[in-house]
């Protein structure tokens, strides 16, 4: 095969609609856009989020606190949940997510300290709780912030 043999897959390609370009076409005329109007000008249309002067909804919820947009959220996982592991196994987010515990992890895993642990452990996580460390090593397990 060459490059000169490539051709898009049939139907994934369509040719671009013509406007203006008379009435046989049914997109002549006023081209679809119908008559007068904002809309019909050259330049005409509203700006994404316009409620044609209302109040915007955007401005109209009310909002509390702040709300940090790079924020990486961690997972979370009990330390009840860690109790079905092996005695002296190695505890990870790959792991966690091998056997069901989590079904995504993007930007890692924090133990929470719910419950108890009463086996031996190497747990491996981005974060830990003070409640969850302290469970871990009272059991004889190690907790690693990786």
């Amino acid at each position: 095969m060459q490059i000169h043999d490539l051709s898009p897959v049939p139907g994934s390609t369509h040719s671009g609609k013509r406007k203006g370009r008379g009435p046989g076409t049914g997109n002549g005329k006023t081209a679809g856009r119908g008559h007068k109007g904002q809309k019909a000008r050259s330049g005409g249309g509203v700006r994404v989020g316009f409620e044609g002067g209302q109040m915007p909804l955007a401005r109209r919820v009310p909002k509390r606190g702040f709300n940090n947009i790079f924020a990486k959220p961690f997972e979370t996982v009990n330390i009840r949940d860690l109790d079905r592991f092996a005695e002296g196994d190695t505890v990870s987010a790959e792991t966690l997510l091998g056997i069901g515990l989590l079904s995504k992890c993007v930007y890692g895993v924090k133990i929470l300290g719910v419950g108890e642990i009463t086996k031996k452990l190497t747990v491996r996580a981005s974060a830990f709780s003070e409640s969850a460390k302290t469970k871990i090593e009272a059991a004889g397990g190690i907790a690693e912030v990786v």
